[in-house]
């Protein structure tokens, strides 16, 4: 699986998914935070299938 998600945005992705998680966990925000998962989960295996189909790479080449 290639990378095609940089550095920073990994970082967004991740802060992004483990704060809406988190306001779901606590009832915050409702069932629909943990959709937090999947930037999240493309954050960590640096890898988003939207950008593959979309022709995307924040990678450095």
């Amino acid at each position: 699986m290639k990378c095609n998600v940089g550095h920073t945005d990994r970082v967004i992705r991740m802060t992004l998914g483990v704060t809406l998680m988190g306001l779901a966990s606590y009832g915050i925000v409702g069932a629909w935070g943990w959709i937090g998962i999947v930037p999240f989960v493309t954050g960590a295996i640096g890898n988003c299938p939207l950008y593959s189909l979309l022709g995307i790479n924040t990678a450095k080449k």
